[in-house]
């Protein structure tokens, strides 16, 4: 069958995970650079992001955006020097570090040339969302973003998919979600009434439509010609 909707993950779907991490190394060495900060400095920075990020109730979403500045609080011991410093050299290293997923950028294009509508729902902040659209030069061809921050919650939460869908206003049984974690992209879109893409290793289950590990066999999926 073919589909009128497509849905993309972000993390590990579009953007590489890997590089995701390179981003966070490179924030640290520049910050200890500038601020002579000891050895272990990035692994005690990911671990008070990791406690901040446990430390959520269920599905409730909790803003990277407030995990970093948390996790940089505690490498300084509560002083940090000024957040719009630190920010920057941030964002720097994540825009510097940050890579798509190959093949991600043109089976996006290739899908976004066809008659469907093409969404975002991902588990991110949404200003970072459309920044790696932006970044990519894939914002064009997205109809519709739907983050985890906006919503409030994070998959396989229902709420992320029917408002993905409520935005979209067509049947679930007529879309697909393209993922790379199988509990919160593959069982959660199937769950919702959505076909699923199992994208990788770690998205692989009983519950997927889909796997595909190269995106050059996405658009025949979304065409119905597979």
């Amino acid at each position: 069958m073919s589909y009128d909707a497509v849905f993309f993950d972000l993390g590990g779907v579009l953007v590489e995970l890997r590089s995701i991490r390179e981003g966070y190394a490179l924030f640290i060495d520049r910050l200890a650079a500038e601020h002579d900060l000891p050895s272990d400095a990035l692994d005690r920075w990911k671990s008070a992001l990791g406690d901040y990020f446990r430390g959520r109730e269920g599905t409730e979403y909790r803003t990277a955006r407030e995990g970093y500045r948390v996790a940089t609080r505690e490498l300084f011991d509560g002083s940090p020097p000024p957040e719009s410093t630190w920010r920057e050299t941030f964002e720097a290293a994540s825009e510097e570090t940050a890579r798509p997923v190959d093949g991600a950028v043109e089976a996006i294009h290739a899908v976004a040339s066809e008659d469907t509508h093409v969404g975002v729902v991902s588990d991110i902040d949404t200003d970072r969302a459309h920044g790696l659209l932006d970044q990519f030069g894939v914002a064009g061809c997205f109809d519709a973003v739907t983050t985890s921050e906006a919503v409030g919650y994070t998959k396989p939460d229902p709420r992320m998919y029917d408002t993905a869908l409520d935005t979209w206003g067509g049947d679930p049984a007529d879309a697909v979600m393209v993922g790379d974690r199988y509990e919160h992209d593959v069982a959660g879109a199937v769950d919702a009434g959505l076909d699923a893409v199992a994208f990788g290793p770690d998205a692989r289950g009983p519950k997927a439509t889909y796997e595909i590990s190269d995106f050059r066999k996405l658009p025949d999926i979304v065409r119905g010609t597979r």
